[in-house]
C-alpha cells in the first residue's frame, strides 16, 4: 500500500452548512488551470490553479445540481434545482462583473488570506430552458439531452442548443420519450418531489465519430470499443453511428435510449417503449456510469477505446460488462456483479481499468484491468476485487484530471469541510492482489469470524434474556411490596383490597351443599400480576368440643390479572361432607399469597447458553423456605344461625322442596309404597322418639341489649323481635324475620333435625336488691344434641362480641343480691359431682319461666334425688313413670345455673 500513498495538497476552503457537505449535490469540474467548484449551494466558484486564487463567484437563482463547460465559447451549462438549466458566457460575464456586490465574499471563510472576490449574479435571462422537473442533463454537440421527474414516471427530452453568441433559447423539443417501468418518488399529484439521490446522465458514443472532436467537459460522456457497442446497443445504433444515452435512476435501473431514434420519434411516430432499452437493474440508486480500458494494448492498436462498461451503486455494487468469445466462438456480453464497501459517496473512472470510490470511511481505488486479475474469465474479468485504501476520508465529489503524470494520476476532491484538494497518486507498482491460498485463507478467517459472531450473538441474546427476566422480577417484586405496604398500612377502616365472604345453599345432586363465595375487590391503583394466589384456608371446630383438633382444608387459586376496580369471585363448597354431617362453627380464612419462586426463580436461575463470570452467581437457597408472601384479608366465621333455614317463612313461589332434606331416590320411594318398614334404632333416632327436646336457654340484661342494637331497634318492634333479628342479621331469612316481625322462628339444621328459636322478655326478681330486673330469655330447642350445642355456641359467641364492643359504653352494674348468687354457684358445683346416666340418655337443661323463685338449698335437692331413685327400684313399671319424670326435674333444676347476662 505504500505505493499507492497520495500527495494531498489543500487548495482552497468554501463555506460549507453546519454538519458539512452532503454527498450527491456537490460538483467539481477542470478545464486547463480553472476549476470550477459547486457546493450544492446557489455559488459556483472558478478557481485558478496557476495563480492559487479565487477569481469569479456566480450566484444562481436556486441550488446548482449539474455543471457542463463547453469549451468552444466558453460557455458553462448549470442545471438549478427547480428552475431549469443556465447558459453562462463566462468572457461576456468577467467584463460586466457588478463590484457594488462585493459585500458578499467567500474568501471570509477562507484559510488563505486572498483578496476578496466579488460575487456575480446570474441574470434570469441566462435561463436557456425553465423546467422545475428537470434533474439532470447534458450536452451533445449541438443537442441538450434532459431528463425531467414527471408524476409517475423519469421523461427523456432532446432539444436544439443554441449556437454560441446566438443568446437564443432552444426552440422546443425535438423528442422525448419516457422511462416505462421507472415510478419515481414522488410529493403531491402532479408536483413530485426532489429526489434523495438524483439520477446521472450520460453519453456513449461509437469509436471514430466525429462529434467527438467537440468535447463538453463535465458531461462524462465516453466512446466505446466496436465490440462492446454493438453487444449493448444493437445494430441500428452500430450502423446509424448514433450517440446511446445512457440513464442511471435512483431506483436501480440502466437503460438506454438511441439519440438518432429519438431525433426521428416525432417525424415517425410509433411505440414508445421501443425506444428505451433497460441493459440492468442495480437495486440501488445508480451514482456512476463510466468506461475503462482493462486490455494492455500493443503498441500497433488501432481501437484505443475503452472496452469496458462500469455502473457503480450507492451501496457498493458494481458491474462490469465486457465483449468476450464464448466456447463457440460467438461474440457475448460478459457481465461481472461485485460488492463494495458501502455506501458509496461518489466515484470516477481513471485510466489504466481503476475505479475511485469514496466511502464515508476512506478514499479507496480497485483495478479491473485484466492484468491485474489473479485469475481471468473469458472476458478478463477479475472474480474478486480488492480495494485499496488511500488514506483521504470524508470525500463528496470526485474528479480525475485529463493532466495525468507518468505513470500516476491526479485527483481533484471536495471534502465534507468544503476543503478543495489535488491528490497525486504513483501507479507505477501494481496493485497487490491475494493469491488463491490467501483467498482461501481470508474464506477460513471469514468463516471462524462469523461462527465466533454468531457464538457471541447467542451469549448477547442469552444475557439479554437474563437481564429481562430480572427486570420483570425486579418490577413485580417492586408491585408486590406496593401491595403489602397497602395491605398492611391500612388494617383500621375499609381496606383498599379486601375480600368478602357469604355462605348460600346450592342444589348439587343428591343432597344439598352449603358454599361460600369469597369475592376478591382491587379498590386499589395497583395491580395484582403474576405470582398473586388467593388462598381460602376452611376451618372446622365442633361446638360440642372446641378444644379437640379440627381439620383444615386449603383452596388456591390464581389470581392471574386483577387489575384496579377489578373483583374476581370463588364458590368454595363447605359441606356436608359425604357421612351427611356439617361440624359447625367454620371459619373461612382468606389471605393473599405471593410466590417468590414463582417470580424470582426463573430470574435466578443460571441461562442454559451461558454461564460465564459476568453473571452472579446464585446461591441454591437464596429464596427464604416459606417460599413467599402471605399477608391476611379477612375472617369469617359460619355457624348454626348462618345455617339454619326456614323453609315455613318462605313464599309459596320461592318455596323449595329440595332444601328441606337430600334427595329422594326412587327406589327408595318405591319400596316405602309397598308398607312399612323397620325405622333405624340408633341413639339419636331413639332419643327424637321417646324424649323431649333438649332446650337451653341464655338470660341478657334488656337494658345491654337495647344499648347494643342501638339505631336497629325501631320503634313500634318489640325488643324480642330487634334481638331475633340480630342474632339472624346474616340468615338469607332476615328479610321474612324483620317484615313480620317474628320473635319466634322453627328452622331446620343442615342435618335435616327441627331447630326452634324462641325469644321472650322476662322478669328476674331476687337477683337486684332495687327490684325486679328486665331481661330477655333465649331459648334454643332441638331434639339433636350437636344442632342444640352449634347452635348455642353461635348465641353465646355473638353474646360476647357485643359485649366487648359496648365494654367501655356501659355503665356500672347494679347493685346484686350476692347470697343469690352465691347459692346459684354452689348449685352449679353440686351438680357436677351428679351421675350423668339419666341426662346423657335426654335430659334437658330447662330454663326459668316467667320469674325467678330462690332456689333451693341443694341438700334438700339431694335427699329428693336419694329418694326418688330408690322408688324407682321398689315401683313397678306402670308407676315410675311419675317417679322418672320428677327425677329430670330435680336433676334439670341441679343443672341450670340460672345466670344472668348483664
Amino acid at each position: 500500500m505504500a505505493a499507492f500513498g497520495p500527495r494531498v495538497e489543500y487548495l482552497e476552503r468554501f463555506r460549507c452548512p453546519l454538519g458539512g457537505l452532503a454527498a450527491g449535490k456537490p460538483r467539481v469540474l477542470c478545464h486547463g488551470a480553472e476549476i470550477f467548484v459547486s457546493t450544492g449551494s446557489e455559488l459556483v466558484y472558478v478557481y485558478d490553479q496557476e495563480g492559487r486564487l479565487l477569481t469569479a463567484v456566480y450566484r444562481f437563482p436556486g441550488p446548482v445540481w449539474h455543471l457542463e463547460l463547453r469549451a468552444l465559447g466558453r460557455l458553462l451549462y448549470v442545471l438549478c434545482a427547480q428552475k431549469g438549466i443556465y447558459c453562462l458566457s463566462l468572457d461576456q460575464a468577467s467584463r460586466s462583473v457588478n463590484r457594488g456586490d462585493g459585500d458578499d465574499r467567500d474568501s471570509e471563510d477562507s484559510e488563505d488570506s486572498e483578496p476578496p472576490c466579488a460575487v456575480i449574479p446570474v441574470h434570469p435571462d441566462a435561463c436557456l430552458l425553465p423546467d422545475d422537473t428537470l434533474c439532470a442533463f447534458t450536452v451533445v454537440d449541438d443537442m441538450l439531452v434532459t431528463l425531467a421527474q414527471g408524476p409517475a414516471r423519469w421523461k427523456v427530452q432532446l432539444s436544439e442548443c443554441p449556437c454560441p453568441g446566438e443568446g437564443a433559447r432552444p426552440r422546443g423539443h425535438i423528442g422525448e420519450v419516457e422511462l416505462s417501468t421507472s415510478s419515481p418518488v414522488a410529493g403531491a399529484p402532479g408536483e413530485p418531489a426532489a429526489p434523495r439521490i438524483l439520477p446521472v446522465l450520460c453519453c456513449a458514443s461509437p469509436p471514430g465519430r466525429s462529434a467527438l472532436q467537440t468535447p463538453t467537459r463535465g458531461s462524462r460522456g465516453f466512446s466505446l470499443e466496436q465490440a462492446l457497442f454493438g453487444l449493448l446497443f444493437g445494430v441500428d445504433a452500430s450502423l446509424l453511428e448514433s450517440p446511446v444515452i445512457l440513464c442511471g435512476l435512483p431506483d436501480g435501473q440502466l437503460c438506454c435510449v438511441v439519440l438518432k431514434t429519438l431525433v426521428t420519434s416525432r417525424l415517425s411516430p410509433g411505440d414508445p417503449k421501443a425506444l428505451v432499452k433497460i441493459l440492468h437493474h442495480l437495486e440501488e440508486p445508480v451514482i456512476l456510469i463510466g468506461a475503462l480500458k482493462t486490455e494492455s494494448l500493443p503498441e500497433d492498436a488501432e481501437d484505443t477505446h475503452p472496452d469496458c462498461l462500469v455502473a457503480l451503486g450507492h451501496g457498493g455494487r458494481i458491474l462490469a460488462i465486457k465483449a468476450s468469445w464464448d466456447k463457440a466462438g460467438t461474440l457475448v456480453p460478459e457481465l461481472q456483479e461485485y460488492r463494495l464497501p458501502g455506501p458509496v459517496l461518489c466515484a470516477a473512472c481513471g485510466g489504466g481499468g481503476r475505479v475511485y470510490h469514496s466511502t464515508p470511511l476512506e478514499l479507496c481505488v480497485v483495478d479491473l484491468a485484466r492484468g491485474h486479475a489473479p485469475e481471468g474469465g473469458p472476458g478478463g474479468l477479475p472474480s474478486l476485487l480488492c480495494p485499496a485504501g488511500l488514506g483521504i476520508c470524508s470525500v463528496v465529489t470526485l474528479s480525475v484530471s485529463s493532466e495525468v503524470p507518468e505513470g500516476g494520476a491526479r485527483l481533484l476532491a471536495l471534502s465534507t469541510r468544503g476543503r478543495l484538494m489535488t491528490c497525486s497518486l504513483d501507479l507505477r507498482s501494481e496493485m497487490p492482489c491475494p493469491t488463491r491460498a490467501a483467498m482461501a485463507d481470508t474464506g477460513q478467517k471469514i468463516k471462524e469470524l462469523l461462527s465466533g459472531i454468531g457464538t457471541v450473538s447467542e451469549r448477547v441474546s442469552s444475557l439479554k434474556k437474563a437481564v429481562d427476566e430480572r427486570n420483570k422480577a425486579l418490577t413485580c417484586l417492586n408491585e408486590a411490596m406496593n401491595v403489602s405496604c397497602v395491605l398492611l398500612a391500612g388494617r383500621e377502616g375499609a381496606r383498599p383490597i379486601s375480600c368478602t365472604t357469604t355462605t348460600a345453599w346450592s342444589r348439587l345432586q343428591p343432597q344439598d351443599v352449603l358454599t361460600a363465595t369469597c369475592r376478591l375487590e382491587n379498590n386499589s391503583g395497583l395491580s395484582l400480576d403474576r405470582g398473586w394466589a388467593l388462598c381460602v384456608q376452611v376451618l372446622t371446630t365442633p361446638a360440642s368440643d372446641p378444644d379437640a383438633a379440627g381439620s383444615a382444608t386449603t383452596y388456591t387459586i390464581p389470581v392471574d390479572r386483577l387489575g384496579p376496580g377489578d373483583r374476581r369471585e370463588v364458590t368454595l363448597p363447605l359441606g356436608p361432607g359425604e357421612d351427611g354431617a356439617l361440624d359447625l362453627p367454620l371459619t373461612v380464612s382468606c389471605a393473599l399469597h405471593y410466590s417468590l419462586r414463582e417470580v424470582v426463580g426463573g430470574a435466578l436461575a443460571p441461562s442454559e447458553s451461558f454461564t460465564g463470570p459476568s453473571l452472579d452467581e446464585c446461591p441454591s437457597d437464596v429464596l427464604p423456605e416459606q417460599d413467599g408472601i402471605c399477608l391476611p384479608l379477612s375472617e369469617h366465621t359460619v355457624d348454626m344461625l348462618q345455617c339454619l333455614r326456614f323453609p315455613g317463612l318462605a313464599t309459596p313461589h320461592t318455596q323449595a322442596p329440595g332444601l328441606l332434606g337430600p334427595v329422594s331416590d326412587s327406589v327408595d320411594t318405591f319400596l316405602g309404597s309397598l308398607g312399612p318398614c323397620s325405622e333405624p334404632a340408633g341413639p339419636a333416632s331413639l332419643r327424637a322418639k321417646f324424649l323431649p327436646p333438649s332446650v337451653a336457654t341464655i338470660k341478657v340484661s334488656a337494658e345491654l341489649l337495647r344499648a347494643a342494637l342501638g339505631d336497629s331497634h325501631a320503634a313500634g318492634t318489640s325488643l324480642g323481635s330487634a334481638t331475633l333479628q340480630w342474632l339472624l342479621a346474616e340468615n338469607t331469612a332476615l328479610d321474612v324475620v324483620r317484615a313480620r316481625r317474628l320473635c319466634s322462628v322453627q328452622g331446620v339444621a343442615p342435618d335435616g333435625t327441627d331447630l326452634h328459636l324462641t325469644i321472650r322478655e322476662v322478669t328476674v326478681t331476687h337477683l337486684c336488691t332495687a327490684g325486679p330486673m328486665q331481661t330477655v330469655e333465649i331459648q334454643v330447642e332441638s331434639s339433636s344434641l350437636s344442632s342444640l350445642c352449634s347452635a348455642h355456641h353461635a348465641v353465646i359467641g355473638r353474646l360476647q362480641r357485643m359485649v366487648v364492643e359496648h365494654a367501655a359504653q356501659s355503665s356500672s352494674p347494679p347493685d346484686l343480691r350476692v347470697q343469690y348468687l352465691h347459692q346459684i354457684h354452689i348449685n352449679h358445683e353440686v351438680s357436677c359431682h351428679i351421675p350423668s346416666r339419666i341426662c346423657a340418655s335426654g335430659v334437658s337443661q330447662q330454663g326459668g319461666g316467667g320469674s325467678e323463685p330462690l332456689p333451693a338449698p341443694p341438700q334438700t335437692l339431694l335427699q329428693e334425688v336419694r329418694a326418688l331413685r330408690d322408688r324407682l327400684c321398689t315401683e313397678d313399671e306402670a308407676s315410675s313413670c311419675g317417679t322418672a319424670e320428677r327425677l329430670l326435674q330435680v336433676y334439670g333444676q341441679l343443672r341450670s345455673p340460672s345466670l344472668l347476662l348483664l
